[in-house]
C-alpha cells in the first residue's frame, strides 16, 4: 500500500488531528471538544532513578462511556467527537488527557490512533486494508515524532480490554513520545559483548523450536523462554531492522499480519476476547546497534476466567512468578493459530 494521503486539522484548543485516507467532513454545527486545564511535570524518583509523569487532569478523563456517546466515533449532529470527520479511514489526534504536554517541564507527547471508525472490533479484526493502512499510520508518526526536537523514545502501545485499564472500547491504540528513554528500552539497548541480543535471542528460540509459534516472510513469533506473563508472545523481524522505517512495506504488512495472527489466537484460547498490552519496541531518536524492532504481548489472563495479577514479588521487588511453562502456553497456542 502506498503512503496513506493524510490531512491535518488544527482543533481550537491547537491540538492536532490527522486524517489518513478518505474521509467525510464534520457534519454543520461540529464542536471540537477541549483540553481541560491540568498540572503536568515530570519528577524524578531518586531510589529507583526513574521518571514519574504527573498529569493530574486524567482523573476526569472519559470513563466507559455509552456506545452513543463514544469520543474515538465519527461526529454525528447530536454527537460531536474527537474526529472532525463523519466517516473516516483512521485517524490519530493529540490526546486530551494526557501524561505528557510538549512544553516544560513534562516535554513530551501523546496521541490517541484510531484504527477504524468502526466501533465493534479490535485489532484481530481489521481487515487486510485496514492493518495495510495501520502499518503505515505507524511508521509515519514513528518517523515524524522520532524527528521532534527534545524527543528521545517513541513508544507504540495498545492496552485492550477493561481489566487492563481500558476506558474506552473503540479500536485503538497510543503513541508516547518521551523526553527521556524509558527504563525497559534503556535496559535492553544496554550494550551486549556479543552484538544485538534481540538477534541472539531470535536464533536461539529458531535453534530450539519448541517456542516458536511462527516462522515466515521474515517474521519470528514465539513465546519466550523466560516469559514473565502466561501466554507472553513477542514478534521480531527476524533480520536486524532498528525501527518501522527501516522495514520494507511487503515487511511492515507481513508483521501486522503476525500480530494479528496471535490476537485471533487470545481470543480463541478462553473463548473470550483476551485483555492484553501490547508494547512496541524500536530504536531511540539516537541510534543504537541494539535496537531491534519487536512487539511484545502481555495477556493478562493465565487460565478461564482467572486474572494474572501483579502482586507484591512483581510489584515491590520487580521478580515475576510465572504460573505456566513457556512450552506448554507455545504448545497451545500454536494449535491455535490460523
Amino acid at each position: 500500500m502506498p503512503r496513506a494521503v493524510r490531512t491535518d486539522i488544527v482543533q481550537p484548543d491547537g491540538r492536532h488531528v490527522y486524517l489518513y485516507g478518505d474521509f467525510e467532513p464534520a457534519p454543520a454545527g461540529y464542536r471540537a471538544p477541549a483540553m481541560p486545564n491540568g498540572v503536568y511535570q515530570r519528577r524524578w524518583n531518586p531510589l529507583r532513578r526513574e521518571w514519574v509523569l504527573v498529569a493530574a487532569s486524567r482523573q476526569a478523563r472519559t470513563f466507559l462511556p455509552e456506545r452513543a456517546d463514544c469520543p474515538l466515533c465519527p461526529s454525528r449532529p447530536e454527537h460531536s467527537t474527537e474526529i472532525p470527520a463523519a466517516r473516516f479511514q483512521a485517524a490519530v489526534f493529540e490526546n486530551r488527557f494526557p501524561a505528557m504536554v510538549p512544553w516544560p517541564p513534562a516535554g513530551g507527547l501523546c496521541e490517541v490512533v484510531v484504527y477504524t471508525d468502526e466501533h465493534d472490533g479490535s485489532f484481530a479484526t481489521l481487515p487486510a486494508d485496514r492493518l495495510d493502512r495501520l502499518a503505515e499510520v505507524w511508521t509515519e508518526r514513528y518517523r515524524e515524532l522520532t524527528a521532534r526536537r527534545g524527543i528521545k523514545y517513541v513508544f507504540i502501545f495498545e492496552n485492550r480490554g477493561e481489566q487492563v485499564g481500558v476506558t474506552l472500547h473503540h479500536p485503538h491504540g497510543q503513541i508516547y513520545a518521551y523526553p527521556f528513554v524509558p527504563p525497559v528500552p534503556a535496559t535492553e539497548l544496554g550494550r551486549h559483548a556479543g552484538g544485538c541480543l534481540q538477534c541472539e535471542l531470535v536464533r536461539d528460540e529458531l535453534t530450539a523450536r519448541r517456542r516458536v509459534l511462527i516462522n515466515e516472510a521474515g517474521i519470528v513469533a514465539y513465546v519466550p523462554e523466560s516469559a514473565r506473563w502466561p501466554y507472553e508472545v513477542h514478534v521480531a523481524m527476524r533480520a536486524h531492522r532498528p525501527a518501522l522505517p527501516d522495514v520494507l512495506p511487503a515487511g511492515r504488512r507481513a508483521l501486522l499480519a503476525a500480530m494479528q495472527r496471535v490476537t485471533r489466537a487470545y481470543d480463541r484460547l478462553f473463548d473470550v476476547p483476551m485483555p492484553y498490552m501490547m508494547s512496541m519496541h524500536q530504536s531511540p531518536a539516537q541510534a543504537s546497534p541494539q535496537a531491534h524492532l519487536h512487539v511484545e504481548f502481555y495477556p493478562i489472563l493465565r487460565d478461564r476466567g482467572k486474572l494474572k495479577y501483579l502482586a507484591g514479588s512483581e510489584t515491590g521487588a520487580g521478580v515475576f512468578i510465572n504460573d505456566t511453562l513457556a512450552e506448554e502456553s507455545a504448545d497451545r497456542l500454536r494449535s491455535l493459530l490460523e
